[in-house]
């Protein structure tokens, strides 16, 4: 069934960037638009994160060239206070400190558009009487195409292909603020970008090659280690649990394995997928490996990390997931792990949703 709903999309309408340039076309082709009877197209939501801390209940979703910060309503008493805490500062409108940043990105507030009026005032909208829905929306120059939190739940990175130096921010939610760590981007548009799960190091990934950075030492633009990967352009990127191993998708059908001891060069290349690979994903508690591509399929695959650094990886296929149907030469465009049971979440083209159980 059906808990939550969201319009996003008309939310963030009224400050985004991106409205300037639609109302332009919009004056040029209003006789038109009346007469046809057309509205206005909604903004697509492109992803979604939830919080990984258990005692924070909200999810981000970019929607344009915006990050919407949504609080669910789904915890208890005790999380939905910690929840509450975690999102004051960005329902204040956020104090980006970051010179460069402020001019990059602005937080907007919307937590008065979830309030209700009662006999005793406005009231927020939860079960606990707490924060519920979408609080604040993060405003850039340009598309945000990714976004990605850090595993304590406070910092999350975005991704703006287009927007030059500021193309890769990072935000830290309890603050209300925002960074821009580079001054300019190397080696092409970054298209993806994740944190590395035990140490201090950013992956940015660009078309061809991913560059780890360490946030800690900042004065030192150049990359901690470059990844060549040898592929045309890279659509996805995940890290492994244990922070060794780094796994990436691309769209000229392969998915390439990394052992950051070994090297800068790949491991292993896996070519299953007969089209486009978008979206590779690594279990977090179980040794499962997940790939989804345009061809319509999802191979799963049991990838054992051992301890001993004198055994290799072992990556064996197990099974292959059906169900999606094509459209538009498009397939499965995203899958997810459930974070404790072996369960799958994909997301295809055709608009539908599945859940695999007991993979």
């Amino acid at each position: 069934r059906l808990l939550r709903s969201w319009d996003v999309s008309s939310v963030v309408m009224g400050f985004s960037n991106n409205d300037e340039e639609q109302k332009e076309t919009e004056n040029n082709d209003n006789e038109k638009d009346s007469e046809d009877g057309m509205t206005k197209e909604p903004i697509p939501v492109v992803s979604v994160e939830w919080n990984p801390n258990k005692d924070h209940h909200c999810l981000l979703a970019a929607v344009g060239d915006c990050v919407v910060v949504i609080a669910t309503g789904t915890g208890n008493a005790e999380t939905s206070v910690m929840t509450e805490a975690l999102l004051e500062q960005a329902c204040r409108g956020g104090n980006v400190t970051n010179e460069k940043a402020r001019k990059a990105v602005s937080w907007k507030v919307l937590v008065s558009a979830n309030k209700k009026k009662t006999k005793d005032g406005e009231v927020p909208l939860s079960t606990f009487q707490r924060l519920s829905g979408p609080v604040a929306a993060l405003v850039t120059a340009k598309e945000v195409t990714c976004i990605r939190w850090h595993r304590k739940g406070d910092y999350f990175v975005t991704v703006s292909p287009k927007a030059g130096a500021a193309a890769v921010l990072i935000h830290q939610l309890s603050k209300g603020n925002s960074q821009q760590p580079f001054r300019k981007t190397k080696g092409g548009e970054p298209q993806l970008a994740c944190f590395h799960p035990n140490k201090p190091f950013l992956l940015v990934a660009s078309p061809t090659h991913v560059r780890i950075y360490h946030l800690v030492q900042q004065q030192q633009q150049s990359a901690a280690k470059r990844l060549v990967s040898g592929c045309r352009w890279i659509s996805s990127l995940d890290v492994h649990p244990t922070g060794d191993h780094v796994v990436l998708g691309s769209l000229d059908r392969r998915m390439i394995w990394f052992d950051l001891d070994l090297g800068q060069t790949p491991y292993r290349t896996l070519k299953y997928h007969e089209r486009a690979v978008r979206s590779v994903v690594f279990h977090r508690r179980y040794p499962l490996l997940a790939s989804a591509s345009d061809d319509g399929v999802v191979h799963i695959f049991h990838s054992m990390v051992y301890s001993d650094l004198l055994r290799n990886p072992l990556v064996v296929p197990v099974k292959i997931l059906r169900g999606h149907t094509i459209t538009k030469k498009h397939g499965v465009l995203t899958c997810r792990f459930h974070p404790t049971q072996p369960w799958i979440f994909t997301g295809g083209a055709d608009g539908k949703l599945f859940l695999y159980q007991d993979i």
